[in-house]
């Protein structure tokens, strides 16, 4: 892709995750208040259902591509010189991967207790 795409990439990445995260969250609130689990044990086996397991991954990598395209791009066009750019992309980038890791380690955690 050319240096002048690499725009349009960025905005396909983020309608595309800005539409999973709301049919999700939609998805999330429905069972939430249809069905909300009575406890710890309720909720994690809830969890542990494998459309559950992969979908709220796949929420986990939505959320984070979707909040990096955002402060990425902030961050390009209100921060001009280049070291405190690059030394903000990189504390949000370690932020996002640190959460992203730490996210997905409790449904992983959740998936091998039972």
């Amino acid at each position: 892709m050319s240096r002048r795409a690499s725009g349009l990439r960025a905005w396909a990445l983020q309608r595309i995750t800005a539409v999973y995260l709301a049919i999700f969250s939609l998805i999330l609130l429905w069972h939430f208040i249809m069905a909300a689990p009575a406890d710890f044990d309720a909720w994690r086996g809830w969890v542990v259902q494998p459309w559950v397991s992969i979908g709220l991954l796949l929420y986990i990598v939505a959320l984070l591509l979707h909040g990096w395209v955002g402060i990425r791009d902030v961050l390009i066009d209100y921060v001009h010189p280049l070291a405190p750019r690059l030394a903000l992309l990189t504390l949000f980038g370690l932020l996002l991967l640190g959460s992203g890791m730490w996210a997905m380690q409790a449904i992983v955690l959740a998936r091998l207790a039972i």
